[in-house]
């Protein structure tokens, strides 16, 4: 089964860092954070990627080129030209980088890798956002309903303590607690190849009309997720995911090595 990862968009929230290169080249501990997603993914046993691009493209296509000639050793024969690469660690996955235009949105992303796709069940998220979900259950989870779509639902970090009041009297503090009551839209989708039917062009954003309609079919089935989900919207989360990683004790990294 196939993944398919949007990574074309401006990231114009994190333009300390997106200025000079594509959101999903922006690093968490010496590693993009697309890498990281792929990693969630491919721990789970699923290597097949199907890469959206746009802004600043050519940098992700040249990460994925470079990226298993610098992950480890050389030899090379400078005569040849051939070039031999030597221990390191080196993930099973297979990578298709689809141009898809720079102002494409996203409907008209997912709309353009349809023929990379198979015509099959497939997975799809953004390639900003890391989590700590089984990703075995969330696909037992859409084969149970029938239905044409699942979303991962999450519960979003809160942004700012809260404090419980009675009068002028503070009697409940919670740095930072979750938001207990809202869902919203997590990513980590799986998709049945109809959907594609739901999108017009390159100017459909995948969360409006597509969505949408799929909800007044009764065609979209939520996966609640329920622990750790974390998008990279701001350099503020970029800290935080950063902190995770260097404490050795990051959420999402279900895997050994890397």
């Amino acid at each position: 089964m196939k993944v398919a990862i949007l990574a074309g968009g401006f990231g114009s929230r994190l333009a300390e860092e997106t200025e000079i290169r594509p959101k999903p080249l922006v690093e968490i501990g010496g590693h993009p954070i697309l890498w990281h997603i792929m990693m969630i993914y491919s721990h789970y046993g699923f290597n097949d990627f199907v890469i959206a691009l746009g802004y600043k493209g050519e940098m992700i296509k040249k990460y994925i080129i470079d990226y298993a000639a610098l992950n480890g050793n050389l030899t090379v024969d400078v005569k040849s030209g051939k070039v031999r690469t030597l221990g390191g660690f080196h993930p099973e996955w297979t990578v298709e980088l689809i141009d898809t235009g720079i102002p494409t949105l996203t409907g008209g992303r997912i709309k353009r890798l349809e023929p990379y796709l198979g015509g099959e069940t497939f997975m799809l998220t953004w390639g900003d956002g890391v989590a700590d979900i089984d990703i075995k259950a969330l696909l037992d989870f859409h084969r149970s309903h029938g239905k044409l779509a699942t979303v991962t639902a999450v519960h979003p970090p809160a942004r700012y303590g809260s404090l419980g009041l009675e009068g002028e009297q503070v009697v409940a503090f919670a740095e930072k607690a979750q938001l207990q009551k809202a869902w919203i839209n997590g990513a980590f989708f799986v998709l049945e190849a109809g959907i594609f039917d739901y999108i017009e062009g390159d100017d459909t954003q995948w969360e409006k009309e597509p969505l949408e309609q799929l909800v007044q079919d009764g065609e979209l089935m939520a996966y609640k997720h329920t622990s750790y989900w974390q998008c990279m919207d701001t350099l503020r989360e970029k800290y935080i995911l950063e902190k995770l990683w260097s404490s050795g004790d990051a959420p999402w990294k279900a895997w050994s090595g890397g």
